[in-house]
C-alpha cells in the first residue's frame, strides 16, 4: 500500500498536481515535494492549506534521488521534471525500492527522440524489483490511451484506426508563447510528421498535412498532422490496428513566429558560440519567452481533445468520438493554472491515487493501455475531467 509520494518537479503539471491534492479530503496519501530550488516548492505550498515537507534535489543526480526517496519513505515517485531526467529518477526508484510514475516519455537533451525504446528497457529490473513504473499518465498521452483501453473494452470487438485530436482554442495574449516547458514544446513540434498505417511507420514534412475538424466546446479549426509518443505504445498494444493519427491545432499566428524562429536559428538544440561562450539557442528562446505557469491569469477560451476511434462491434461497423472539453478560466479559479497545465496534472494525481488503493499493482513498466482503464474511467469526472462519447465518422 502507497502512503507517501515524493513528488518530482513544481512547474504548471507539478503546481496542478499539489494544488489538486491540496483539495482532496480525506487525502489519499502523504505528499512531499521537491524541486531544483526548494523556493518554488515554498512558493507552491504557500498556496496550499495541507501541510508538506519541501526539498532540493538535483533530479539528475541518482544517489541524491534515492537519498531523498529514503528520507520520505516514499513509496511512489512522480516525475513531474523534465523529460531529461526520467531515466535518472527511474534508476534513483531502482535503488531506493519505490514505485515510478511520469506524464512524458524519456528524450536525449542533444536529439528531439520522443520514444519509449529506453524506459521499455527497464522492464525487467522493475518486475525483478516487484515494483511498478507507469509511463505517460497526463492527458496526451495518458488520458487518450485510456480512451483507447476503454474503447476496446466497452465499445469494440477490434479496433481499426484511431485518430488523436487535441485543440487549444484558448487565448493568452501574447504574440508568441507556449503552454508548457518551451524547450519541450518547440522540439517536438518542429519534428518530422509520423503516424502508423498498415502495419509500417511514415513520416511527412513537419506541419505539412491538415485537416479542418469541428471539435466539440470550441468549433472548427485546422489540425496539422505531428508525431506525437503514445503512437508508438498504442501501435504496439492495440492489437491489429490499421492506422493511428495524431492532430494538433495551431494559430496562424503561431506558425508565423515558429517559421521565423526556425529559419534565424532560434530553435537550434546544438550548441553555438555568441560573445566566446557557448550557448544552446533554443534555450536561450526560452529565457526570452513567457512562463507557461504566468499565462493562466488572463487565458481565456477552452481545450478541447479526444479520439476519434472506429472499428467493427458485433460483426458491424462502428465509430465514436471520446473527448474532453476543459475551460481555460475556470482551471484558474480552481488551482491558479491553464488548461494545458490541468489537463496534464490531474490524469498524473489519479494515476497516483490508483497506484495507491492498488487498483493498478503489478511489476514491471507500463504505458496507461496496458492497464485497467475501468477504476480511471469511474474516477477521472470527480477529479475534474469528465468526458462524453459519441457516434462520429471516422476520418479518411
Amino acid at each position: 500500500m502507497i502512503k507517501n509520494v515524493l513528488l518530482i518537479g513544481v512547474g504548471g503539471v507539478g503546481q496542478v498536481f499539489v494544488r489538486k491534492w491540496d483539495l482532496l479530503d480525506p487525502k489519499p496519501f502523504s505528499l512531499h515535494v521537491a524541486s531544483r530550488r526548494k523556493s518554488s516548492c515554498d512558493a507552491v505550498r504557500s498556496k496550499c492549506t495541507s501541510p508538506f515537507d519541501t526539498y532540493e534535489v538535483d533530479a539528475n543526480d541518482v544517489g541524491a534521488v534515492a537519498q531523498l526517496i529514503k528520507k520520505t519513505n516514499a513509496d511512489l515517485v512522480v516525475n513531474l521534471a523534465l523529460p531529461y531526467q526520467d531515466l535518472s529518477i527511474m534508476d534513483a526508484c531502482l535503488q531506493s525500492g519505490s514505485h515510478y510514475l511520469d506524464t512524458a516519455n524519456y528524450e536525449p537533451p542533444d536529439a528531439a527522440k520522443f520514444e519509449y525504446s529506453w524506459q521499455w528497457a527497464y522492464q525487467e529490473r522493475f518486475k525483478q524489483a516487484g515494483l511498478m513504473a507507469v509511463l505517460g499518465c497526463g492527458f496526451d498521452p495518458g488520458m487518450t490511451n485510456i480512451y483507447c483501453a476503454h474503447a476496446l473494452k466497452h465499445h469494440f470487438d477490434s479496433i481499426e484506426t484511431v485518430d488523436i485530436l487535441d485543440c487549444n482554442g484558448g487565448s493568452h495574449g501574447h504574440p508568441f508563447a507556449t503552454n508548457f516547458n518551451p524547450e519541450i514544446n518547440i522540439r517536438e513540434i518542429t519534428q518530422r510528421g509520423r503516424f502508423f498505417e498498415d502495419g509500417e511507420w511514415k513520416e511527412t514534412d513537419p506541419l505539412s498535412v491538415k485537416i479542418d475538424f469541428d471539435f466539440p466546446g470550441v468549433g472548427v479549426r485546422s489540425a496539422y498532422l505531428m508525431y506525437h509518443e503514445e503512437l508508438e505504445s498504442l501501435a504496439l498494444h492495440l492489437p491489429g490496428v490499421q492506422r493511428i493519427r495524431f492532430w494538433m491545432t495551431f494559430s496562424e499566428s503561431y506558425l508565423t513566429h515558429l517559421k521565423v524562429l526556425e529559419n534565424v536559428g532560434m530553435t537550434r538544440i546544438d550548441p553555438v558560440i555568441h560573445n566566446g561562450v557557448e550557448i544552446i539557442p533554443i534555450q536561450f528562446l526560452k529565457t526570452l519567452l513567457p512562463d507557461p505557469t504566468s499565462l493562466a491569469e488572463n487565458y481565456s477560451g477552452k481545450t478541447s481533445i479526444g479520439c476519434l476511434i472506429s472499428g467493427v462491434k458485433d460483426g458491424e461497423p462502428k465509430s465514436i468520438f471520446i473527448y474532453n472539453v476543459c475551460d481555460h478560466h475556470e482551471c484558474f479559479l480552481e488551482v491558479g493554472s491553464q488548461a494545458i497545465s490541468y489537463t496534464t496534472g490531474v490524469p498524473a494525481l489519479l494515476g497516483a491515487v490508483l497506484m495507491m488503493d492498488g487498483s493498478w499493482n503489478a511489476p514491471g513498466v507500463f504505458n496507461l493501455e496496458q492497464l485497467n482503464p475501468d477504476p480511471f474511467m469511474a474516477r477521472i469526472e470527480k477529479f475534474g475531467l469528465p468526458y462524453k462519447e459519441i457516434a462520429h465518422v471516422a476520418l479518411s
